[in-house]
C-alpha cells in the first residue's frame, strides 16, 4: 500500500473506512437488525420480478455472449455469471421496475447496490454467517446515503443521476464488510469505488440504461473491494481533494456539499432506519401525491370521469424530477412522470406492476386525463429543505365545481410510516410469485427473516433460482 495514507489528510474519506472496518453484528440493535432484514427481503422480490423484463434479457443475454463464468445465480432465473457481471444483472433488476426502496434525504435507493454485491460474494466465496451478511447489509445502507446527504440535492439538480452516482460507496462498503477489510484497504475499496462513480439523470425520459444505473454501481463497488483486498490502491483523499476530488468535481460549488455529513454521527444512529419502502410502482416523487388522492377519494368517492383539474404543489426538486411534461418515450418514463402516474391511478384505481408495460405508454385515455394534471413549485415547501422534498399540497377540481385539498409530507411506506412485517411480506409474495412457486417464496421469507441464525447464507442465494 502507498505510504501517501500516513500523510494526507483524509478524515473524511478514512472515517467513512474505519467506520465499515469497524462495524460488528453486535452493534447492531435489535429494531435495527429487524429492519435490515425486510430490507433484504423488499430488494428480493423487486430483483424477481423484473428477471423476465425486456430489459433485463437484453442485458442478461449480452452479458452470457461474452462471459462464460458460472458461479453465481441471476436471480429468477436458471442462468448463471461470473459474480461482478450476475451483480450487474441483479442490481439492474432490482431497479428494474421502480419498486425499490429509496433514502429520501439523499434521493438514493440503497437495496439495488447493496444486497446483490453481498449474495453474489455469499455465493463465491461460501461460509459468510447471516450475522455477517445483516452487518454489510447495514454498511453499505449507511455510507451511500452519507455521501448523498454530503453533496445534498444540487447533485440531483445538476443532473447527476443520485442513485448511480451514490451507488458505488454503499456497493463497496458492503463488499468491504463481508471481505473483512481492514481500514487501510476499506480506504482504498471507497477511493477506487468514486473514480467509477456515473450516472446521468437524462436517462429518465424513456431509456433501459436507468435500469442499469443502479446494476452498473453495485458492480462497480464490488470491484472496489476486490481489487482493495489485493492491494489495488484507490484515491485516498476521495473527498477531501480540491481538485479531481469526488465532491469539487460532482458540484459546481463548495457552497453546495457539507463534508461534515459523511462523518457526523456516524455510529451513533443508522440510515437503514430512514429508508422507505414503494408500495406504488413508480419513482418515489410520485408516492406522497398518490396518497393525497387515495386520500381525498376514501373521503369523497370520485373517478376519473369526475375530475376538472388536479393541482399539485411541491418542491423544485419534485417539478424537476418528475413534473415534466409527458412524452410517451418507454414505460420508464411513465413511471416516472408525475401526471401519467396520476392519470393512472384516478383510471384504474392502482399504481403497480400489473398498470404499467410497453401497451400503456401511449394511451390516449391516460394522456389526456394526464393534461388535467398541473404540477408547480411552492416556493415554501422547497424552503423547508431536503427532508421535505416529497411534501405535497393537492387540490383535485371537480366537475361540478368541489375541490378537494390534502397535504401529504411522507408517503405511505417511508420511516414515518413504515409499512408492517405483513406489508413487506405480502409485497414480496406479490412480486416473487411472478416466477417462483408460492412455497419457494415463503421459503426466502423465513430464511430471510431468520438471517440471524443461517451458518451460510448461501443457502439464500440458491433460493433465489426457480426450483
Amino acid at each position: 500500500m502507498s505510504e501517501a495514507a500516513t500523510t494526507v489528510d483524509n478524515r473524511y474519506t478514512r472515517g467513512l473506512a474505519r467506520f465499515v472496518a469497524g462495524l460488528r453484528y453486535e452493534d447492531l440493535l435489535g429494531d435495527v437488525r429487524h429492519r435490515a432484514k425486510l430490507m433484504v427481503l423488499d430488494a428480493l422480490g423487486c430483483g424477481l420480478y423484473a428477471a423476465d423484463l425486456q430489459w433485463s434479457t437484453l442485458l442478461r443475454d449480452t452479458l452470457m455472449a461474452s462471459d462464460q463464468t458460472r458461479d453465481c445465480g441471476i436471480w429468477g432465473t436458471r442462468h448463471r455469471l461470473s459474480s461482478v457481471h450476475a451483480t450487474l444483472c441483479n442490481g439492474t433488476q432490482v431497479q428494474g421496475f421502480e419498486l425499490d426502496d429509496v433514502h429520501r434525504e439523499a434521493v438514493m435507493h440503497p437495496g439495488s447496490v447493496t444486497i446483490p454485491p453481498i449474495i453474489a460474494l455469499a455465493e463465491t466465496r461460501g461460509g459468510i454467517s447471516g450475522k455477517d451478511f445483516l452487518t454489510a447489509v447495514v454498511a453499505g445502507y449507511e455510507v451511500g446515503p452519507r455521501v448523498g446527504m454530503c453533496m445534498g440535492r444540487q447533485h440531483l439538480e445538476q443532473g447527476w443521476h443520485t442513485g448511480a452516482t451514490l451507488g458505488v460507496f454503499s456497493s463497496a462498503a458492503a463488499s468491504a464488510r463481508v471481505l473483512g477489510l481492514d481500514e487501510e484497504r476499506a480506504t482504498h475499496a471507497i477511493g477506487i469505488a468514486g473514480t467509477q462513480s456515473a450516472g446521468l439523470m437524462a436517462a429518465q425520459f424513456g431509456s433501459m440504461v436507468k435500469r442499469m444505473h443502479s446494476g452498473k454501481s453495485a458492480q462497480s463497488g464490488l470491484y472496489a473491494a476486490l481489487l482493495a483486498e489485493r492491494g489495488f490502491t484507490g484515491i485516498i483523499d476521495l473527498f477531501e481533494a480540491e481538485y479531481g476530488g469526488y465532491c469539487t468535481t460532482f458540484s459546481n460549488s463548495q457552497d453546495h456539499f457539507d463534508r461534515e455529513r459523511l462523518i457526523r454521527g456516524l455510529g451513533d444512529g443508522y440510515e437503514l432506519m430512514r429508508v422507505s419502502l414503494k408500495f406504488y410502482s413508480c419513482v418515489a416523487s410520485n408516492h406522497t401525491t398518490l396518497d393525497a388522492i387515495r386520500n381525498l377519494q376514501e373521503q369523497h368517492p370520485f373517478g376519473a370521469e369526475d375530475v376538472e383539474q388536479v393541482l399539485v404543489k411541491g418542491s423544485k426538486a419534485t417539478l424537476e424530477h418528475v413534473g415534466w411534461p409527458y412524452r410517451p418515450e418507454g414505460v420508464t418514463s411513465a413511471q416516472l412522470n408525475l401526471s401519467f402516474c396520476v392519470a393512472t391511478w384516478l383510471l384504474e384505481g392502482a399504481c403497480f406492476v400489473d398498470q404499467f408495460s410497453e401497451a400503456i405508454v401511449a394511451d390516449p385515455q391516460r394522456m389526456a386525463l394526464a393534461e388535467r394534471v398541473q404540477c408547480v413549485e411552492d416556493p415554501g415547501i422547497t424552503a423547508e429543505g431536503p427532508n421535505m422534498r416529497h411534501k405535497v399540497h393537492v387540490e383535485v377540481t371537480l366537475r361540478d365545481g368541489m375541490v378537494l385539498r390534502d397535504t401529504v409530507e411522507t408517503a405511505r411506506g417511508s420511516e414515518q410510516r413504515f409499512g408492517s412485517d405483513q406489508d413487506v411480506a405480502g409485497k414480496f409474495q406479490a412480486l416473487a410469485t411472478k416466477v417462483l412457486s408460492e412455497g419457494q417464496a415463503r421459503q426466502i421469507v423465513d430464511t430471510v427473516m431468520a438471517l440471524d441464525d443461517l451458518d451460510d447464507t448461501a443457502t439464500l442465494a440458491r433460493l433465489l433460482t426457480p426450483a
